[in-house]
């Protein structure tokens, strides 16, 4: 009861196949490739980098006297 044989796999993978379609499953399977990939080269970027840089649009806190908040609201002028 603990493991399925081969036949099992086989046959849920025919029900899968049914159900989704192989053209379904095929893009699924590129698009999980290139998420891990993606997650990989971020991972690998992310501890090359000694400070994270912010964001853009986002605006840092110019504010030198008070460190402890910081303006969600502030817009950035041109």
């Amino acid at each position: 009861m603990g493991s399925f044989s081969i036949w099992h796999w086989l046959i849920v993978l025919a029900i899968v196949v049914l159900v989704f379609g192989t053209k379904k499953l095929k893009n699924i399977g590129s698009d999980l490739g290139g998420a891990v990939k993606g997650f990989k080269d971020g991972i690998k970027d992310g501890s090359a980098a000694d400070a994270p840089a912010a964001a853009p649009g986002q605006v840092a806190n110019q504010n030198t006297a008070d460190k402890t908040t910081i303006d969600v609201e502030a817009k950035q002028k041109s």
